[in-house]
């Protein structure tokens, strides 16, 4: 069983405004490091997709951009925000870039990926779009590899399951 969940963790908006992930409570969520410069970032357009088809349903996914893969996220937070919207039309909510992996991993990255953190998993992000699914109540259920595309039929399913 896990023993705590993502709501006392704090994060900066692509903004840089600080965001309690309280705000959050009662959605299922997938979480997601992205890069504007990568082999995989044509998933922010599925990953909008995936939004729009859960839309009204308590659901959300949180983009995270990171440049700890390959310095595949050169881009500053406007350009960030700027390219995700113009050539994905990303609408859901982007972040601050932060650190995913290793000694400066965000605190919320490193209760994502270690199982003694999250009571679930241990799963660090190995690229980009590495995906965490949290549950309604705020806990790390399942995570999903790079390659999974965010229209897989697994991903879809295991978040309508979490909604019913």
């Amino acid at each position: 069983m896990n023993t705590t969940n993502i709501y006392h963790h704090k994060v900066s908006n692509i903004k840089g405004e600080e965001v309690s992930l309280e705000q959050f409570k009662g959605k299922v969520l997938l979480i997601v490091n992205t890069a504007t410069e990568c082999g995989l970032t044509p998933q922010l357009r599925d990953l909008e997709q995936l939004h729009e088809e859960f839309k009204g349903q308590e659901f959300e996914i949180l983009g995270f951009p990171s440049n700890d893969f390959g310095e595949q996220e050169p881009r500053s937070e406007n350009e960030i925000q700027e390219f995700c919207m113009v050539n994905y039309g990303v609408s859901f909510p982007m972040f601050s870039k932060i650190h995913v992996k290793g000694e400066n991993a965000h605190p919320f990255y490193k209760f994502l990926s270690e199982k003694k953190q999250n009571g679930k998993v241990n799963s660090k992000p190995l690229w980009n779009f590495h995906k965490y699914l949290i549950d309604k109540n705020g806990y790390v259920v399942d995570y999903f590899l790079p390659v999974t595309k965010p229209l897989n039929s697994r991903v879809k399913r295991k978040i309508k399951a979490l909604l019913e």
